[in-house]
């Protein structure tokens, strides 16, 4: 079958989408990946065929993001989402849908190439909801695929009992304004399954899923980080036990040491104390504060984590899904500083109820705390125990190969 992935253009978007596009590819299906054509190398220097959707001042502003670390500063907790104070969810739910929105411009586009390519099935990014329309023109199944919690499903499902309680019309919802323009002019209805798939691919343990009613499979999110040489020390059993840190692809991360008020000086020294190798992979701002770099510390601009995790023996890091993906498949024990932007806390607080690691409140971080905390998470064998328990979680769920016949059998119900 004929399979197109329709991705945000966006890093962190890309990089959870590859090992079910190489699962499919693997077993000889054809498969496509849509995407900005500012964006095109993140798919092709994966070995994915990309086809570039539209002109290149559609959403190039989001494209930005990937090169220029200056525009992180931007970033804030604006789609963070915490259900367990629900008291401002209709505001955050309008602003979600705004984000939706960003992709609209990309439609006909989409459209096109869909009634050209004639995909059996399209896989979206959460983002992408157009997508779901394009594919429900071409008479394609659809899926929807997360990348994280899904924030938006539950958002939705809030939003329908509360318009359902107060009797509210149609124009009164906001997926009205959201959907109407993409719909009306290929003649098509709402259905909810345009915003939130016909199914979902779910790459999230279980004990972070939400509590939404939809129709999920759950995918074992196998770690892919980019493509990089790797360096020959990577290679090398470390003298000392080897800690990552690392701030991420998605950018938020990078505003821990502006939030915590703790500089990244202090953090580098106050590791640098310990009995450990310290592997940094930040920006050049940080490399370039760091005046004299103790012997037991590596500064480098990026190593994939998928190259870098498996002989570590700890990562320090922000809460992003990427890392904690990585650090959990390849058994290592974690210090999170949740920087808040989607679902930071639920992977931090999974984390330290499976005992695979610590948790520290970026609002009161200080060089020594975290010392400490390393410190423990080095020494505590419990830690490497529950980073283990993970591992088994996540070997249990199915891998994207486990998924590809699924995806094949629900593909041939529900394409048009």
């Amino acid at each position: 079958m004929r399979v197109l992935f329709a991705v945000f253009p966006a890093t962190a978007h890309v990089h959870p989408i590859v090992p079910l596009a190489w699962a499919l590819q693997n077993a000889g299906h054809e498969v496509r990946v849509a995407i900005h054509p500012d964006a095109v190398d993140l798919v092709t220097s994966a070995g994915l065929a990309a086809v570039p959707l539209g002109s290149r001042d559609k959403l190039a502003s989001v494209v930005e993001f990937n090169t220029n670390p200056d525009l992180t500063d931007s970033l804030d907790d604006a789609l963070f989402l915490d259900t367990a104070d629900t008291s401002g969810w209709e505001e955050q739910w309008e602003r979600m849908c705004k984000v939706l929105s960003l992709y609209r411009q990309v439609l006909p586009d989409l459209v096109d190439f869909t009634r050209s390519w004639k995909p059996d099935l399209v896989v979206w990014d959460q983002f992408c909801v157009p997508a779901a329309v394009a594919a429900r023109v071409g008479g394609a199944a659809q899926a929807r695929m997360l990348w994280g919690r899904d924030n938006i499903g539950w958002l939705r499902a809030r939003s329908r009992e509360h318009l359902a309680a107060r009797g509210a019309q149609p124009l009164e919802d906001p997926v009205h304004a959201l959907m109407e323009g993409m719909l009306t002019p290929y003649g098509l209805e709402y259905e909810e399954e345009l915003l939130l798939g016909q199914w979902t691919i779910d790459p999230m343990p279980k004990g972070m899923q939400l509590p939404v009613d939809l129709s999920f499979l759950s995918m074992r999110r196998i770690p892919f980080n980019g493509t990089a040489s790797v360096p020959s020390w990577v290679n090398e059993r470390p003298e000392r036990p080897r800690v990552c840190l690392t701030l991420g692809v998605g950018g938020r991360g990078r505003q821990l040491f502006r939030q915590s008020g703790v500089s990244f000086a202090e953090v580098v020294e106050a590791v640098a104390e310990l009995d450990v190798e310290l592997v940094a992979t930040v920006g050049a701002a940080q490399r370039n504060s760091i005046a004299a770099v103790p012997d037991n510390v590596r500064l480098v601009e990026y190593i994939p984590l998928n190259y870098l995790l498996p002989t570590c023996s700890a990562v320090i890091y922000h809460g992003g899904g990427g890392t904690f993906a990585a650090a959990v498949a390849h058994r290592v024990p974690q210090l999170i500083t949740p920087m808040l932007f989607w679902g930071e806390t639920t992977i931090a607080q999974h984390v330290a109820d499976s005992g695979a690691g610590l948790v520290m409140d970026s609002n009161r971080l200080t060089a020594d705390a975290l010392q400490k905390g390393l410190t423990r998470l080095l020494e505590d064998q419990s830690f490497q125990d529950g980073a283990a328990a993970l591992h088994r979680e996540w070997e249990e769920t199915p891998s994207p190969a486990d998924l590809v016949p699924v995806l094949e059998e629900l593909t041939a119900r529900h394409r048009r």
